[in-house]
Protein backbone atom coordinates (compact mmCIF):
# COMPACT_ATOMS: atom_id res chain seq x y z
CA UNK A 1 0.00 0.00 0.00
CA UNK A 2 1.51 3.33 -1.03
CA UNK A 3 1.56 6.30 1.34
CA UNK A 4 -1.28 8.18 -0.37
CA UNK A 5 -3.64 5.20 -0.26
CA UNK A 6 -2.59 4.41 3.30
CA UNK A 7 -3.54 7.89 4.48
CA UNK A 8 -6.81 7.62 2.60
CA UNK A 9 -7.90 4.29 4.12
CA UNK A 10 -6.62 5.20 7.59
CA UNK A 11 -8.48 8.48 7.34
CA UNK A 12 -11.84 6.71 7.27
CA UNK A 13 -13.85 6.11 10.41
CA UNK A 14 -13.73 2.33 10.20
CA UNK A 15 -10.53 0.48 11.04
CA UNK A 16 -9.01 -0.96 7.85
CA UNK A 17 -7.34 -3.86 9.67
CA UNK A 18 -10.02 -4.08 12.36
CA UNK A 19 -9.41 -3.67 16.07
CA UNK A 20 -8.83 -7.33 16.95
CA UNK A 21 -5.10 -7.87 17.60
CA UNK A 22 -2.95 -9.96 15.31
CA UNK A 23 -2.32 -13.55 16.40
CA UNK A 24 1.38 -12.73 16.30
CA UNK A 25 0.80 -10.01 18.90
CA UNK A 26 -0.95 -12.49 21.17
CA UNK A 27 2.00 -14.88 20.78
CA UNK A 28 4.34 -12.03 21.66
CA UNK A 29 2.47 -11.42 24.90
CA UNK A 30 2.84 -15.10 25.82
CA UNK A 31 6.53 -15.29 24.92
CA UNK A 32 7.50 -11.96 26.50
CA UNK A 33 5.57 -12.49 29.73
CA UNK A 34 8.74 -13.66 31.49
CA UNK A 35 10.94 -10.81 30.24
CA UNK A 36 9.79 -8.20 32.74
CA UNK A 37 6.83 -7.52 35.01
CA UNK A 38 5.89 -4.44 32.99
CA UNK A 39 7.84 -4.63 29.71
CA UNK A 40 8.60 -1.62 27.57
CA UNK A 41 7.73 -2.35 23.96
CA UNK A 42 8.01 -0.62 20.61
CA UNK A 43 5.58 -1.52 17.84
CA UNK A 44 7.24 -0.64 14.53
CA UNK A 45 4.52 -0.16 11.95
CA UNK A 46 1.71 0.14 14.46
CA UNK A 47 -0.84 1.24 11.85
CA UNK A 48 -4.16 1.91 13.55
CA UNK A 49 -2.94 0.53 16.86
CA UNK A 50 -4.66 -2.80 17.34
CA UNK A 51 -1.50 -4.59 18.55
CA UNK A 52 -0.09 -1.64 20.50
CA UNK A 53 -3.33 -1.41 22.44
CA UNK A 54 -3.22 -5.13 23.25
CA UNK A 55 0.25 -4.69 24.75
CA UNK A 56 -0.92 -1.69 26.77
CA UNK A 57 -3.87 -3.70 28.06
CA UNK A 58 -1.33 -6.09 29.59
CA UNK A 59 0.30 -3.26 31.51
CA UNK A 60 3.16 -2.66 29.10
CA UNK A 61 4.73 0.74 28.37
CA UNK A 62 4.14 1.03 24.61
CA UNK A 63 5.62 3.19 21.87
CA UNK A 64 3.51 2.95 18.70
CA UNK A 65 5.55 3.91 15.63
CA UNK A 66 4.19 4.51 12.15
CA UNK A 67 4.76 6.79 9.19
CA UNK A 68 1.03 7.46 8.88
CA UNK A 69 -0.37 10.45 10.72
CA UNK A 70 -3.95 9.19 10.29
CA UNK A 71 -3.03 5.74 11.51
CA UNK A 72 -1.45 7.06 14.68
CA UNK A 73 -4.42 9.30 15.36
CA UNK A 74 -6.72 6.28 15.18
CA UNK A 75 -4.33 4.33 17.39
CA UNK A 76 -4.66 7.03 20.05
CA UNK A 77 -8.44 6.96 19.70
CA UNK A 78 -8.50 3.18 20.10
CA UNK A 79 -6.31 3.40 23.19
CA UNK A 80 -8.62 5.99 24.69
CA UNK A 81 -11.66 3.80 24.04
CA UNK A 82 -9.89 0.88 25.72
CA UNK A 83 -8.77 3.18 28.59
CA UNK A 84 -5.05 2.51 28.16
CA UNK A 85 -2.08 4.73 27.34
CA UNK A 86 0.28 4.47 24.38
CA UNK A 87 2.88 6.93 23.16
CA UNK A 88 2.85 7.52 19.41
CA UNK A 89 5.91 8.32 17.30
CA UNK A 90 5.66 9.32 13.64
CA UNK A 91 8.73 7.95 11.91
CA UNK A 92 9.94 5.97 8.92
CA UNK A 93 11.44 2.59 9.80
CA UNK A 94 14.48 3.44 7.66
CA UNK A 95 15.60 6.21 10.00
CA UNK A 96 13.91 5.18 13.21
CA UNK A 97 15.91 5.69 16.39
CA UNK A 98 14.44 3.98 19.43
CA UNK A 99 13.61 6.58 22.10
CA UNK A 100 14.77 4.37 24.97
CA UNK A 101 15.96 0.87 25.73
CA UNK A 102 13.14 -1.66 25.42
CA UNK A 103 12.23 -5.20 26.38
CA UNK A 104 10.21 -5.98 23.24
CA UNK A 105 10.64 -4.96 19.61
CA UNK A 106 7.59 -5.95 17.58
CA UNK A 107 6.95 -5.48 13.88
CA UNK A 108 4.22 -7.18 11.87
CA UNK A 109 4.36 -6.29 8.19
CA UNK A 110 6.63 -3.25 8.13
CA UNK A 111 10.29 -4.30 7.90
CA UNK A 112 9.92 -4.70 4.12
CA UNK A 113 9.98 -0.90 3.98
CA UNK A 114 13.53 -0.87 5.33
CA UNK A 115 15.74 -0.58 2.26
CA UNK A 116 18.18 -3.50 1.87
CA UNK A 117 21.19 -1.19 2.28
CA UNK A 118 19.80 0.03 5.63
CA UNK A 119 18.90 -3.32 7.16
CA UNK A 120 22.15 -4.13 8.93
CA UNK A 121 22.25 -0.68 10.50
CA UNK A 122 18.63 -0.70 11.63
CA UNK A 123 18.55 -4.25 12.98
CA UNK A 124 21.84 -3.66 14.80
CA UNK A 125 20.36 -0.50 16.35
CA UNK A 126 17.16 -2.25 17.43
CA UNK A 127 19.20 -5.05 18.99
CA UNK A 128 21.59 -2.68 20.75
CA UNK A 129 18.64 -0.90 22.37
CA UNK A 130 17.09 -4.12 23.66
CA UNK A 131 17.58 -5.06 27.29
CA UNK A 132 19.17 -8.35 28.29
CA UNK A 133 16.70 -11.22 27.76
CA UNK A 134 14.51 -8.92 25.69
CA UNK A 135 12.52 -10.32 22.78
CA UNK A 136 12.12 -9.36 19.13
CA UNK A 137 9.04 -10.51 17.21
CA UNK A 138 9.50 -9.79 13.51
CA UNK A 139 7.39 -10.63 10.45
CA UNK A 140 9.10 -10.32 7.05
CA UNK A 141 7.73 -10.84 3.55
CA UNK A 142 9.96 -13.26 1.64
CA UNK A 143 10.76 -13.65 -2.05
CA UNK A 144 9.33 -17.10 -2.84
CA UNK A 145 9.88 -18.69 -6.29
CA UNK A 146 6.33 -20.08 -6.41
CA UNK A 147 4.49 -16.98 -5.13
CA UNK A 148 3.97 -14.10 -7.59
CA UNK A 149 4.58 -10.54 -6.46
CA UNK A 150 1.34 -9.39 -4.79
CA UNK A 151 -0.78 -6.91 -6.79
CA UNK A 152 -0.66 -4.36 -3.96
CA UNK A 153 3.15 -4.46 -3.63
CA UNK A 154 4.74 -1.02 -4.01
CA UNK A 155 8.10 0.28 -5.16
CA UNK A 156 8.93 1.20 -1.55
CA UNK A 157 8.67 -2.42 -0.39
CA UNK A 158 11.53 -4.89 -0.60
CA UNK A 159 11.36 -8.65 -0.17
CA UNK A 160 13.73 -10.51 2.14
CA UNK A 161 15.67 -13.50 0.86
CA UNK A 162 14.74 -16.80 2.52
CA UNK A 163 16.66 -17.04 5.79
CA UNK A 164 17.82 -13.42 5.67
CA UNK A 165 15.76 -12.39 8.68
CA UNK A 166 17.26 -15.18 10.79
CA UNK A 167 20.75 -14.11 9.71
CA UNK A 168 20.24 -10.77 11.46
CA UNK A 169 19.73 -12.70 14.70
CA UNK A 170 22.39 -15.39 14.41
CA UNK A 171 23.94 -14.14 17.68
CA UNK A 172 20.60 -14.31 19.53
CA UNK A 173 18.59 -17.24 20.83
CA UNK A 174 15.85 -18.35 18.42
CA UNK A 175 12.63 -18.97 20.33
CA UNK A 176 10.41 -19.71 17.34
CA UNK A 177 10.84 -19.54 13.59
CA UNK A 178 8.07 -20.12 11.06
CA UNK A 179 7.96 -20.09 7.27
CA UNK A 180 4.42 -19.48 6.02
CA UNK A 181 2.38 -18.94 2.86
CA UNK A 182 -1.02 -17.35 3.38
CA UNK A 183 -3.98 -16.03 1.40
CA UNK A 184 -4.84 -12.34 1.39
CA UNK A 185 -7.48 -10.19 -0.28
CA UNK A 186 -6.26 -6.71 0.63
CA UNK A 187 -6.92 -4.34 -2.24
CA UNK A 188 -9.95 -6.50 -3.14
CA UNK A 189 -7.82 -8.81 -5.26
CA UNK A 190 -7.13 -12.30 -3.84
CA UNK A 191 -3.45 -13.24 -3.75
CA UNK A 192 -0.84 -15.01 -1.63
CA UNK A 193 2.15 -13.95 0.43
CA UNK A 194 5.21 -15.84 1.58
CA UNK A 195 6.65 -14.74 4.89
CA UNK A 196 8.89 -15.66 7.81
CA UNK A 197 8.11 -14.96 11.45
CA UNK A 198 10.94 -14.92 13.96
CA UNK A 199 10.84 -14.67 17.74
CA UNK A 200 14.37 -14.15 19.06
CA UNK A 201 15.80 -13.35 22.48
CA UNK A 202 18.78 -11.25 23.47
CA UNK A 203 21.03 -13.67 25.40
CA UNK A 204 22.32 -10.80 27.53
CA UNK A 205 25.79 -10.62 28.99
Amino acid sequence: MNSEKREQVYGKEEYYWGTKPNQMAEQTVEIASSVANEPTAIDIGAGEGRDSVLFAEHGWKVYAVDVSRNGLEKAKQLAERRTVDIETIRADANGLTLPTSVDVVYSAGTVQYIHPENRNRQFDHFKSQTNANGVHAIFAFVDHPEIPTPPDWTENEHFYDPGELADHYEDWKTIQYDEIVFDDDSGNEPHQHAAEILFAQNPGE
